[in-house]
């Protein structure tokens, strides 16, 4: 069978994990379904990807160990600096599956227009040890990784933050969390073939019309969030993703406020939008750098920042 089929098999597993958790309704059947639906939305590959050949010489590896870790546990992280000392940096998120040998191709890439890079991987992935997964913990250590990337990147003008597939939700809460800060402490949002919701990406990949959203205990809602982001965007997918619906990216962008922008890949998949778009996601890259910030104010009742 082929990769793709057996990816697309997995998924199609959410949806009959929700009737089961709506039919079993007992607090031992609930807690094994969630490990079980945790299992199916990571998939983790474990070793190195097939395509992996090792690191560049220039990219430094590191270590994190927030006070609140468990023993043993840690997030392993990579830090592949700009030629150019003063160069803008991308905080990198990945998806599902593969863990930073798998997500090399895409940070080179990144690198090699400019940006200094720092890519971590989740605990449970590669040589980041902890348990299995789950949307709080992956939410945690892109907290943990952006204490980091503040001191590799002291200039908040010259911060962006990407997340790819999965990690784009990633991003998106973590870029709405910074979002309620004045001033901004980050430059922008860049998203790639992401989703609104975890719920509504298993619905159309199993064509189902099953309440998916209350059942899933992994929400990943990044559809409520987006608005709440308060800085530049950049949302990319390709036109042929056959596991991301480009709809969704554009649901999102619908969602958020300016400035903002969507680029949508003719013929690229799902991993292959930065590069088959070229020259254009370099200059929408440069427009988000140079794209004004919006002016922010603090409503005091809530405690959060909004756009005026």
């Amino acid at each position: 069978m082929s990769s793709r089929f057996l990816s697309r098999l997995r998924l199609r597993w959410l949806p009959l994990l929700c009737m089961a958790l709506l039919i079993v309704g007992l607090p031992v059947g609930c807690s094994v379904l969630q490990h079980k639906e945790r299992e199916l939305v990571f998939r983790i590959e474990p070793g190195t990807a097939s395509w992996y050949s090792g690191l560049p010489r220039a990219v430094q590896e590191f270590e994190l160990k927030p006070a609140g870790f468990k023993p043993g546990q840690n997030i392993h992280g990579w830090w592949y600096p700009a030629d150019n000392k003063d160069a803008p940096a991308v905080l990198y998120l990945h998806g599902v599956r593969w863990n930073l040998t798998g997500q090399l191709f895409r940070i080179e890439q990144l690198h090699a227009l400019g940006f200094s890079v720092l890519a971590i991987d989740y605990r449970g992935f590669g040589q980041s040890h902890g348990d299995l997964p789950s949307e709080t913990t992956v939410y945690e250590d892109a907290r943990a990784a952006w204490e980091r990337f503040q001191l590799l990147q002291p200039d908040p003008s010259k911060r962006l933050i990407y997340g790819h597939s999965l990690g784009g939700a990633v991003a998106i809460d973590l870029a709405a969390e910074l979002g309620k800060q004045t001033p901004l402490p980050v430059r922008g949002l860049v998203i790639e073939s992401t989703f609104t919701s975890l719920a509504d990406v298993a619905a159309a990949v199993a064509n189902t019309s099953l309440p998916v959203r209350w059942l899933l205990s992994q929400k990943f809602d990044s559809i409520d969030k987006i608005a709440d982001i308060h800085m530049p965007l950049l949302v990319v997918h390709g036109l042929d993703d056959r596991y991301v619906p480009p709809r969704f990216s554009q649901q999102l962008f619908e969602a958020a406020q300016e400035p903002k922008r969507l680029l949508l890949v003719p013929g690229a998949s799902h991993n292959n939008s930065m590069s088959l778009a070229g020259r254009s996601y370099r200059q929408a890259l440069d427009n988000l750098m140079q794209a004004k910030m919006p002016t922010q104010v603090v409503t005091h009742s809530t405690g959060r920042s909004g756009e005026s």
